[in-house]
């Protein structure tokens, strides 16, 4: 019982977000839902188009149809807000990796006393790798309108776009928790 007590709070708190985080931000970068089109003219009623940072998929619901691997005649992933998000969603899944490695040694739950040091650097990479896929998330958000899309269709957020905005988020909180460790070596 004196084993668990000697683990601070937010050092607990930072390795249960950010792992969260992780597999969200890791589930909104390959799926392929950013951005759903739907009711495009001339197209089946019930045909959805998803779009993600990597693919894009039509389905047709009431038959549940469902083809990936879509042409982009519209230059969709020539833009820029894609292309960033391309970019800085794999930067960021790597830097959590490296985070979480960070935090696991930091955290040391095999040892008597937690490296506060390691644990603050851990929060130190984890809060930017957060920042990293909330920047493409909230840039894709702002141009989702704007992105290329057929004519008269009704645009929609994917659930990709609100998983990776999630995720973000509990890596950032989860980096905070992690970085106050840096509080008890100031103590020391």
């Amino acid at each position: 019982h004196l084993h668990s007590m000697r683990t601070p709070t937010a050092m607990i708190v930072g390795l249960v977000l950010c792992p969260c985080g992780l597999l969200l931000t890791f589930t909104g970068t390959v799926a392929p839902n950013w951005r759903q089109v739907s009711l495009i003219p001339n197209q089946p009623i019930d045909l959805v188009l998803e779009q993600g940072i990597w693919d894009m998929c039509r389905e047709q619901q009431s038959i549940h149809d469902r083809l990936c691997g879509q042409a982009d005649e519209l230059g969709y992933f020539e833009q820029v807000p894609v292309r960033v998000a391309q970019g800085l969603m794999p930067t960021s899944l790597v830097l959590t990796l490296l985070g979480l490695v960070v935090a696991a040694l930091g955290v040391r739950c095999w040892q008597k006393e937690p490296r506060h040091l390691l644990a603050g650097v851990a929060g130190l990479v984890l809060l930017p790798s957060g920042l990293l896929s909330l920047v493409p998330a909230c840039w894709y958000t702002h141009e989702l309108w704007a992105l290329p899309a057929p004519a008269g269709s009704t645009l929609v957020v994917g659930y990709s776009l609100v998983l990776s905005y999630l995720g973000s988020c509990l890596e950032i909180l989860g980096g905070l928790a992690l970085a106050l460790s840096f509080h008890h070596c100031c103590k020391e």
